[in-house]
């Protein structure tokens, strides 16, 4: 049984290991699930697993005809051996040291492009491995949804707003968000008053280790306070708090990208390697508040050129661009230099 459902309730119907019909095509998530639930909406054993491009190429598939391409997902027949534990183990990098080989993988003919890239992508906002079970369409899913879905427009809606007094920093006021089509609650934190002038505005994206516990891997905690500060400096701005961790994979991700790390990958082979882009982050959500906050013009402090196209592309004028520049240390060189050599960093 299944009925039309929003984006929200699909997402957390994959968090919750449930089974979800996307474009008629039920899916379930691999990271989630269970061997009894797969047993029970599969139980001829027919499902077949999809995966990134990028997944299959680093499970050595590259020279398989239908995994050639890294951009295109990959589907992969059912045999024998693949169960759920089994998947599982070739979904998660974390055991790829661990694991004994397995195999062989056979990968089929990929039906429907557009749909399978939008299940790997529903899988991504909802936090998880980009990973799915592709079900038999007789499978007994609880949400249905369009993958047209995934690309409506943003809107943000503001939940509530109240002064939020900062040490050091003019009269600021916190403002609430929530998207209304994943469920994520998003914060803008209004610094002083711009009168009418460009505010001075930047888009911070959580970082649980950097920004509370004060990681040395990343720049993220000092770039919250140095923002905070030359925001209080210009007598006005914005600091966008957006739910966006770990570039936008997830906490749990991020952590299996810092396994890799330690293990010799840099961040853009390591989000590459779990099946993400090098930066799955979308700054539609960022240029919905400021709309909703009155401002459709800003001077951007970031050094993020994606940032800079991804405001101007949803219709925010970019009046200035002000350089965020952090300290570095041993722990974050590499990162840093990642930043700048191969997502475009600028100076």
């Amino acid at each position: 049984m299944s009925h039309n459902g929003s984006l929200e309730q699909a997402i957390a119907a994959l968090r919750a290991g449930r089974a979800v019909a996307l474009s008629g095509q039920p899916l379930l998530a691999i990271e989630t699930t269970t061997p009894a639930m797969l047993d029970l909406v599969d139980p001829t054993k027919a499902a077949r697993l999809l995966l990134s491009g990028q997944r299959a190429a680093a499970l050595g598939l590259g020279n398989e005809l239908a995994a050639t391409d890294p951009a295109l997902p990959v589907i992969i027949r059912r045999c024998s051996w693949l169960n759920q534990v089994e998947a599982l183990a070739l979904a998660d990098p974390g055991q790829d040291l661990a694991r004994a080989p397995l195999g062989p993988l056979e990968p089929l003919p990929i039906d429907s492009a557009p749909t399978m890239t939008a299940a790997l992508q529903l899988a991504r906002l909802a936090g998880l491995l980009p990973a799915l079970w592709l079900l038999p369409v007789q499978a007994d899913v609880t949400t249905s949804l369009d993958a047209e879905a995934l690309l409506a427009p943003v809107e943000a809606r503001i939940l509530a707003r109240a002064a939020l007094p900062l040490e050091g920093l003019p009269p600021c006021q916190m403002v609430a968000f929530r998207d209304p089509a994943s469920g994520e609650d998003h914060a803008a934190l209004v610094i002083g008053a711009f009168g009418g002038e460009p505010p001075l505005v930047r888009l911070h994206s959580e970082c649980l280790t950097g920004d509370v516990f004060g990681s040395l891997k990343c720049d993220c905690g000092l770039q919250l306070k140095q923002a905070l500060a030359l925001i209080g400096e210009a007598k006005g701005g914005v600091l966008l708090y957006l739910r966006q961790e770990g570039r936008g994979i997830g906490l749990a991700n991020k952590l299996r990208a810092y396994q890799l790390q330690d293990r010799g990958l840099d961040t853009v082979d390591a989000n590459r390697r779990l099946g993400f882009a090098d930066d799955e982050r979308d700054y539609r959500m960022a240029a919905a508040m400021l709309r909703a906050l009155g401002i459709d013009r800003v001077r951007l402090l970031t050094n993020n050129p994606a940032k800079l196209a991804g405001l101007e592309a949803e219709g925010i004028e970019i009046a200035g661009r002000v350089a965020h520049h952090m300290t570095i240390n041993p722990h974050n060189a590499d990162y840093l230099a990642t930043k700048k050599a191969r997502s475009g960093h600028l100076d």
